[in-house]
């Protein structure tokens, strides 16, 4: 036993959850000490910093957020009376989330007078389960097209055959998407392709990195043999 670790969830975006946690559980380190005659010389205090999906959620500052955590550790050591201990912090999405995107083609759009108007795209569920797991929020836009106006509020959905098959709902999209258009969601770069499955035998996308005006493939389109290379 090195130390002592905790967890207070994702997509933190309160002000002070990870002080408390650290006081919390630096009082504890000090119970610890006092009744067992063990110091922990490690204290982990978990991730989950949150990271802007879409517009109503709040910017965090990282390196403000890490000096504040430190500076409530420090001072709770001294009034506990305890070394301040090797700290540890998980970073998670916030490095990551919103460096990469996901890009789909339409492959077709649906009007229903009056109820809805659906927008299908050659993805879904299998390369992000997010929003039939837990409706996770994402920002949805066209590739090209920014400067006109978004008068078409739809359902953007996937291709596999599940009432849960949607990427996210109520996107306002150009009124003119059609089949064949590019359209992103953007901050997929930590919960997507690691969240990725081959569900209804689909194949899982490239993964492309785009850097200085070049790209790169660095994980390859999977095909229909790499889908089945594991039956017997």
């Amino acid at each position: 036993l090195i130390g002592f670790h905790c967890h207070v969830g994702s997509q933190v975006f309160g002000e002070d959850v990870y002080e408390r946690a650290a006081a919390v559980m630096l009082e504890f380190i000090a119970d610890i000490s006092e009744k067992c005659g063990y110091m922990a010389g490690y204290l982990n205090i978990g991730g989950g910093i949150g990271v802007r999906y879409v517009d109503s959620d709040p910017e965090i500052d990282i390196k403000e957020k890490i000096a504040q955590i430190a500076a409530a550790v420090k001072a709770n050591c001294a009034r506990l009376d305890i070394p301040v201990p090797y700290m540890l912090f998980e970073p998670g999405r916030s490095i990551i989330a919103d460096a990469g995107m996901t890009v789909y083609e339409v492959g077709s759009v649906k009007r229903i007078p009056g109820y809805k108007n659906y927008v299908s795209v050659d993805g879904g569920m299998t390369d992000n389960p997010r929003y039939a797991l837990y409706g996770s929020k994402y920002t949805v836009l066209p590739v090209l097209g920014l400067d006109r106006p978004f008068a078409l509020e739809c359902s953007v959905v996937g291709r596999c055959c599940e009432s849960g098959d949607i990427i996210q709902e109520n996107v306002m999209l150009p009124e003119g998407v059609k089949r064949g258009d590019l359209i992103a969601v953007c901050t997929t770069g930590a919960y997507n392709y690691s969240m990725a499955s081959n569900y209804n035998r689909v194949p899982r996308p490239m993964v492309v990195l785009v850097k200085d005006g070049g790209a790169r493939t660095v994980v390859r389109r999977e095909s229909v043999q790499d889908v089945a290379s594991l039956d017997v």
